[in-house]
């Protein structure tokens, strides 16, 4: 049987999963099998960018931590995992998404969106959403659009009323 010392170091990295599960709004775990240090270094980069990070941890643990969240991940535990954490729904989605295209050795698995459980193709199609910037800026050109159409409309209206 385990020393106690091992079951307390255990308890607490249980501990810091479940923390890091509660408050984050995205959770992904992806296979990182065949990435070398520096691809993993340069992916750690680009989830920070996002406000995103993500940490290996044993399966057996996160496990243990997910099911004490009533989290069912189960088949996204098999084989080496990593998990990726963020409280933006859609970022590091497309983050590992994007490393995926140019790093096929990396593998999405399976995710947690908002307490809403996403297999592979569902996370494919969140990493096709457009970004919230994106987004905003579409919002922001419709709008400009509307703003211009009315500035037309009110001119021709008021030309309309000098002739007469």
């Amino acid at each position: 049987m385990a020393s106690e010392k091992i079951l307390m170091q255990k308890q607490s990295v249980i501990d810091e999963i479940k923390d890091r599960a509660e408050k984050a709004s995205t959770i992904v775990l992806f296979d990182y099998r065949g990435i070398t240090d520096s691809e993993a270094k340069e992916l750690r980069i680009k989830l920070r960018e996002t406000n995103s990070d993500y940490k290996v941890y044993k399966n057996t643990l996160m496990a243990r931590a997910f099911n004490d969240l009533g989290i069912d991940l189960s088949e996204g535990l098999t084989g080496p995992s990593a998990f990726a954490f963020s409280d933006d729904q859609v970022a590091p989605i497309k983050v590992l998404s994007d490393f995926a295209k140019s790093h096929p050795a990396l593998v999405l698995k399976v995710g947690i969106i908002d307490g809403e459980k996403a297999d592979a193709a569902k996370l494919a199609e969140y990493a096709a959403l457009p970004s919230r910037e994106q987004l905003l800026t579409m919002l922001a050109g419709g709008m400009i659009g509307i703003a211009r159409d009315l500035s037309i409309c009110l001119d021709l209206y008021s030309q309309q009323k000098e002739e007469n």
